[in-house]
């Protein structure tokens, strides 16, 4: 068993999976703490680094696309300190960090571990049920039911209609956004029949965010909804008409108009097809709608 234990966390990797857990130092984010512990199969990592510095250093996980709802509910906008797969590492114990990454990396090798997009989550995200007030309104989740309650700080427009209650299996997308410079972010859930474009500040399935300590909280409840929704992989697919050629092939805001990340899609084409997630005419119409951009 590998672990290295510093004030920012403890990782410790038994062969099959990491565990990840923050340090309870005042510098751990809120969103790390209020995470808790990760275990990472092992199946859901595509690789591992180790970056050494001055005074200190970083290991860093990399995640296989489509693994943990965490980052794709976050589009991948959780950065340093509220990214739960980065662990600072004091100068004094690169050694460890070195080992512990030779020890991953060796297991990867071993296991021949493909670094390829998933089409089914490998981690559980964050447990419900879970509550998070932030911006002008609070987002709660139990595992069925979402609901948005507003505060003295919500547009009246938006307060007029009193709190929302979405169930799950009405909602079939979640955004977290954070603030960035001068524009605020958000948390949106798109509603079956009932998507809207209107700004969060006036959208009722929306809570508009300022920048504030809590605002990164909200993360976590777009990971807990997203879990719970069919996983992007197979509905970008399942989704479109039969008549109709693809017109996105992954998740959104995937740009893949170059010719690795076509070449890419082929290959996680080929998993849907070989795992029964795709028929053979399905297949067949996917493939060439991706040839023909290519």
């Amino acid at each position: 068993m590998a672990e290295i234990i510093q004030k920012d966390g403890t990782w410790a990797f038994d062969g099959d999976a990491l565990r990840l857990t923050p340090g309870r130092d005042r510098n751990v984010s809120l969103l790390r703490r209020t995470l808790g512990e990760l275990v990472v199969p092992l199946g859901a990592l595509a690789g591992i680094s180790f970056e050494q510095g001055k005074k200190s250093g970083r290991l860093r996980l990399r995640l296989r696309d489509g693994a943990d709802p965490l980052l794709h509910a976050s589009g991948g906008r959780l950065i340093e300190p509220n990214d739960p797969y980065q662990l600072l590492v004091e100068s004094d114990r690169y050694g460890v960090a070195e080992y512990f990454t030779d020890e991953v990396r060796n297991a990867l090798l071993l296991d021949e571990v493909p670094s390829d997009p998933v089409d089914a989550y490998l981690l559980p995200g964050p447990s419900v049920p879970l509550s998070v007030s932030a911006g002008d309104g609070t987002a709660s989740f139990d595992g069925e039911q979402i609901r948005l309650e507003w505060n003295w700080k919500t547009e009246d427009a938006k307060a007029a209609a009193g709190a929302r209650t979405l169930a799950v299996t009405d909602v079939v997308a979640v955004e977290w956004q954070p603030a960035v410079g001068l524009e605020n972010g958000h948390l949106r859930f798109t509603v079956r029949a009932a998507a809207t474009k209107a700004p969060p500040k006036y959208d009722p399935n929306s809570v508009e965010l300022w920048g504030f300590k809590k605002d990164p909280l909200m993360a976590l409840v777009a990971a807990a909804v997203q879990a719970r929704l069919p996983h992007p992989a197979a509905a970008a697919v399942l989704d479109v008409p039969p008549q109709e050629p693809p017109k996105q092939l992954a998740p959104a805001g995937r740009h893949e108009d170059d010719h690795d990340a076509l070449l890419r899609r082929l290959r996680e084409l080929g998993e849907l097809h070989r795992t029964g997630v795709l028929t053979d005419e399905e297949f067949t119409m996917a493939k060439q709608a991706v040839l023909k951009r290519m």
